[in-house]
């Protein structure tokens, strides 16, 4: 089951645009005070972790990412990493652009991998619709308090 989420949004680094930069660079820093990200750890070529996303019916899902880091002339991106031997994981991508001024347009995307047992009949077709809805809600709400987290990180 593939599950996608994203978050755009735009915060100005109150330092202006040098200090925007290498913040948005370094992806521990940058995403360090995000409270649904667990076991952060990066430097200047990778960010890895997991996202804690709770998921009504399955409970408490913990997905591991993985994601190159690299520097633009603007800012910087996340490229995700494929895991494997995971039965839920994560994909984490994005973009923070730096303007002039220090304004960092910041793009987000998510796709979780969940495996979830095979649905037979009406029921399990019916439970799997329900679990893909609860888990899209969940991934959504998730992604949308990225800004406060990145936001107190910054100040």
């Amino acid at each position: 089951m593939l599950i996608e989420a994203e978050q755009r949004f735009t915060l100005t680094h109150p330092r202006g645009r040098e200090a925007a930069l290498a913040f948005v660079r370094d992806a521990g820093l940058s995403l360090a005070r995000v409270r649904f990200l667990r076991g952060l750890a990066g430097n200047a070529e990778y960010v890895s972790g997991e996202l804690v996303v709770p998921v009504p019916v399955l409970g408490e899902v913990d997905l591991p990412f993985r994601s190159l880091l690299s520097v633009t002339p603007d800012g910087a991106a996340l490229t995700p990493q494929p895991l494997t031997g995971e039965r839920a994981w994560v994909e984490v991508g994005g973009r923070a652009n730096v303007d002039d001024l220090g304004a960092v347009a910041f793009h987000f995307h998510f796709r979780a991998h969940l495996q979830t047992p095979q649905a037979e009949g009406w029921g399990g077709a019916a439970f799997e619709k329900m679990v893909r809805a609860a888990a899209a809600r969940t991934l959504e709400r998730v992604a949308g308090e990225l800004p406060q987290g990145i936001q107190t990180a910054m100040e």
